[in-house]
């Protein structure tokens, strides 16, 4: 597994530096400025890295494999920019969010001239272009519509797990699934392929956002490089909150009145400690690993072994 960290320590080198290649403008600096410093900024390269497995896995040409690597980290770097305005983050990756750095009518420039890179990057690609297109831009909406979901569900204490889930799965789930099939698009895969793809990506993509729902409790912000405990302080409906509302609602609601803001989010730990709500939350995020892991096996004459190794260091990891 340290061989293989080391390896994917390397893709996400290798992102980076085609990241820093692409041409921003000098002028106008409103617009480029906080776009340089976005998508500079660093960050984990998740998606492009599991855009770079699954092209590997089926023998992709590298330039092809780059740009739409690179276009699926755009997309994910445009949305990080519009959600951190939309729920009040101010670090993101060890730095200070956009909307904070500049202002929010900055930021959401920023963030347009982000997506509008990613679908040039995009269209460089002359292979099954128009399907390319047609399936990002179907995963952007997809992302829009889990963030309207999100939006419309803080504070709302009717919202179940089974809308949480499906909130996920188009938030977050979307832009895995599109990680994994786009490469497989690009090289003429069938429709079973694709959707295979995609749903090993989406169940991997799951699991990501209820282990991240995990890590803003029992992380800490150095080591995340994020603000933590916001999504509680906007009223998030993670799937913590949701166990904890439907089976102690009346603890739950005392806990939250009766803390200062101060102790809150020491006391919503405790609390998630001591109802085993915490080891709950794990074995639902393990069930998304495994999921995906099964998709894989459903690949005949494919070399998943690269895909497997990846899902391990998703699911282990603490930041």
């Amino acid at each position: 597994m340290e061989d293989f960290a080391s390896f994917i320590d390397s893709i996400r080198l290798n992102v980076n530096k085609y990241l820093k290649k692409i041409s921003i403008p000098d002028t106008p600096r409103y617009l480029y400025d906080p776009i340089r410093y976005s998508i500079r900024n660093g960050g984990k390269r998740f998606r492009p890295i599991l855009t770079h497995l699954s092209g590997r896995a089926n023998n992709i040409d590298s330039d092809a494999l780059m740009n739409l690597s690179i276009a699926v980290e755009l997309l994910h770097n445009f949305t990080l920019v519009h959600d951190d305005i939309m729920d009040n983050d101010t670090i993101r990756h060890g730095k200070q969010t956009i909307h904070e750095k500049w202002d929010s009518s900055t930021a959401i420039l920023a963030g347009d001239g982000i997506y509008t890179i990613a679908q040039i990057i995009l269209n460089e690609i002359s292979s099954n272009s128009v399907l390319l297109s047609k399936y990002f831009n179907k995963t952007t909406l997809e992302i829009c519509e889990g963030q309207a979901l999100d939006k419309e569900f803080e504070n709302d204490h009717d919202i179940d797990r089974k809308m949480y889930f499906d909130m996920i799965n188009k938030k977050t789930g979307s832009l895995l699934g599109a990680s994994a099939a786009l490469p497989i698009i690009y090289n003429d895969g069938s429709e079973e392929q694709v959707y295979i793809y995609e749903q090993f990506g989406r169940n991997l993509g799951m699991g990501f956002q209820i282990h991240d729902d995990l890590l803003e409790i029992t992380a800490d912000t150095e080591t995340m490089g994020k603000s933590l405990g916001s999504d509680i302080y906007e009223g998030k409906q993670t799937i913590m909150v949701i166990l904890a509302r439907e089976s102690y609602p009346d603890q739950w609601r005392d806990l939250l009145n009766l803390s200062e803001n101060n102790e809150l989010i020491k006391n919503i730990y405790n609390f998630f400690e001591e109802k085993n709500i915490i080891q709950e939350t794990r074995s639902i995020s393990d069930a998304y690993f495994k999921a995906s892991l099964n998709f894989l096996k459903k690949l005949d004459g494919i070399n998943t072994e690269e895909l497997v190794q990846l899902v391990h260091l998703i699911e282990k990891r603490t930041f």
